[in-house]
């Protein structure tokens, strides 16, 4: 078992967020990852602080010590939250991830389309949603 994995298993754990709760996930130090293609965010728009990682190499980005990890990805306890379109596949990508020990690897419930349905702030500047 994993390290991070110890003490973990009963805790009790939001597994997918809405948008409000996404950016307090960010606001308190979780990593967004935006796994749409550079397509769907050319024509949507970008999500405010997020860190792009193709999908293709995402465990290699987020899993520490894997030799191409993320300098943010310090630990297997890092928050994580996965966006993608509409949900579907980051919902996957993050129950992969909580298998490989990213115990606190999420997604956003309703992808990017809920994040623009609710009116939340489209950009690449993160402080339009740090506050």
């Amino acid at each position: 078992m994993p390290e991070n994995r110890e003490n973990h298993d009963n805790e009790e754990f939001a597994w997918r967020l809405t948008p409000a709760e996404t950016v307090s996930a960010f606001v308190r130090g979780a990593l967004l990852i935006d796994l749409r293609t550079p397509t769907e965010r050319a024509s949507q728009g970008l999500l405010p602080g997020a860190i792009v990682v193709d999908p293709s190499v995402l465990e290699w980005r987020l899993v520490p010590g894997s030799g191409g990890h993320l300098p943010e990805m310090t630990s297997y306890d890092v928050e994580i939250v996965l966006v993608s379109w509409d949900g579907s596949s980051s919902s996957v990508a993050a129950e992969r991830l909580r298998e490989l020990g990213l115990w606190r690897a999420t997604d956003l419930a309703g992808g990017f389309e809920a994040w623009r349905a609710a009116e939340f702030p489209v950009g690449g500047d993160a402080t339009a949603i740090r506050g």
